[in-house]
């Protein structure tokens, strides 16, 4: 059973879920979230992020504590899986030995799991490498577990094997995803992962891959991330097909369009937009933001469908100009993306994160915050992200583009809706207003007036999120 819906933790609600203790989600919260997920929502997948953000290292022991009765119908690491992201110490080197400290609570787990099932059930068999740029970095993680954690029951202690004294370590292995967020990661993902799969072939029948979509698209713009991403997409299958492996591609998707537009009211176009996808993301907006009924129905309607081809891409030459067109109007909009951050409100727990541009980082003398962060600035001041650079691309080129970006126009539609065409005139992206009422877009008063209120410090930042039916 390969999950076809992954519940994460990712920020991007306005709405604070009913078993919420604070704001802030974090600790026992976020147990109760994962049963809530599996038993409530139908996600067969939960994702555990150990990367940027505390997370409880005793997940299994409490669920299998708290919720026998539905973890006995559902085995936890067989109908159900829990799956962490863990850090990657060639980007994360402060959080570098919590790599160790996480694999070494795959066993532990184990150890749980073989208590409360009378069985040997690994409920957790494969971890998440974020920000994946090569196969020695997945590599790495896998040899880790095995000489650091598995192997280790034959190391010899004084007068005693590791084994005699503390027992067998389980599973004697384990499965790498890699997590591929930069445009250089997304063009050699294909290459990365037909090299792990050889060198792993006599022990593998399948192989996940994960393709994340916000930080291309607050790196690159919508329209560079959407590409690179389909282009991976369709390079993955040509590796399935040469190697005759099975590969299972997940996709990090949120709610507004830059960030995937995975909203419950949105899902017939999502898995249009991506047929190839195995697993899909529902962020917390998704879970919560939206009356449970809808949750539940848009999961159903993903899990009662099957996969199919991906849509073939090659990468249009003119997208240089608009990646250009994209940074230079991100800095533009740097001081106020920044000045309006600090009244985005937390949704969980955070620590500091060291990464990519996307990731609270200096890069070329700007700072920009996390995403979902960055993404609800935009929209509170009524320039949505998914618009910047627009000014850049002929009619004809959008045309090319929506033969394999399916729901381009409906896409920036969306985000149309909430465009200040007065404030970015304001902040001097008189082309891009200029190039957007070409469209005529149909607009929201309301929004505007009090996104126009929030540019000038003032004005309600949770009406807009609500209104739009996310945070960022």
């Amino acid at each position: 059973m390969i999950p076809r819906i992954m519940s994460t933790q990712h920020p991007d609600n306005y709405s604070i879920p009913f078993f919420a203790s604070t704001p802030i989600l974090e600790g026992e919260d976020e147990i109760t979230e994962a049963f809530y997920a599996f038993s409530v929502l139908g996600a067969d997948e939960q994702m555990w992020d150990f990367e940027g953000k505390e997370v409880d290292e005793f997940v299994v022991k409490k669920l299998l504590e708290r919720y026998p009765a539905f973890f006995k119908k559902n085995i936890l690491g067989k109908d159900v899986r829990l799956t962490p992201r863990v850090p990657n110490p060639s980007v994360e080197k402060e959080e570098a030995k919590l790599l160790l400290e996480t694999l070494q609570g795959v066993a532990r787990s184990a150890d749980y799991a073989r208590i409360f099932y009378g069985d040997e059930i690994a409920p957790i068999f494969e971890v998440i490498l974020p920000m994946t740029t090569s196969v020695e970095e997945i590599e790495r993680v896998y040899w880790l577990y095995k000489k650091a954690v598995a192997w280790i029951s034959r190391e010899k202690i004084y007068d005693i094997t590791v084994r005699e004294w503390i027992g067998d370590f389980f599973p004697e292995k384990i499965n790498v995803i890699p997590l591929f967020e930069t445009k250089a990661a997304l063009i050699k993902a294909a290459k990365i992962t037909r090299e792990y799969i050889l060198n792993r072939k006599d022990e593998i029948d399948s192989q996940r891959v994960f393709f994340a979509r916000s930080d291309p698209a607050m790196n690159y713009g919508l329209i560079t991330a959407v590409t690179y991403v389909k282009k991976a997409l369709y390079d993955i299958l040509r590796v399935e097909e040469e190697l005759s492996i099975p590969i299972y591609p997940i996709i990090g998707v949120g709610g507004p369009p830059m960030r995937g537009g995975m909203r419950p009211d949105n899902v017939d176009a999502i898995m249009e937009e991506y047929p190839s996808v195995q697993t899909f993301t529902i962020q917390s907006s998704f879970k919560y933001d939206y009356p449970a009924r809808d949750v539940v129905k848009a999961v159903e309607k993903i899990k009662s469908t099957k996969r199919k081809s991906p849509i073939p891409v090659e990468i249009p030459p003119f997208l240089a100009n608009y990646e250009a067109e994209y940074q230079k109007q991100i800095r533009i909009l740097a001081p106020h993306i920044n000045r309006v951050a600090k009244r985005i409100p937390r949704r969980r727990k955070r620590k500091l994160h060291i990464g990519l541009f996307g990731y609270s980082r200096n890069v070329n003398g700007i700072t920009l915050p996390r995403a979902i962060t960055f993404t609800a600035a935009l929209y509170s001041i009524g320039i949505p992200p998914e618009l910047l650079a627009l000014n850049s691309l002929t009619d004809s080129q959008l045309e090319t583009i929506s033969e394999y970006y399916i729901n381009l126009y409906e896409d920036l539609e969306f985000a149309m809706k909430f465009f200040s065409p007065k404030i970015a005139e304001k902040v001097g992206l008189k082309e891009l207003a200029e190039r957007i009422k070409e469209f005529k877009p149909e607009q929201i008063p309301e929004y505007i007036e009090e996104a126009e209120l929030v540019f000038k410090e003032e004005g309600d930042i949770m009406k807009l999120a609500q209104l739009r039916g996310f945070l960022g």
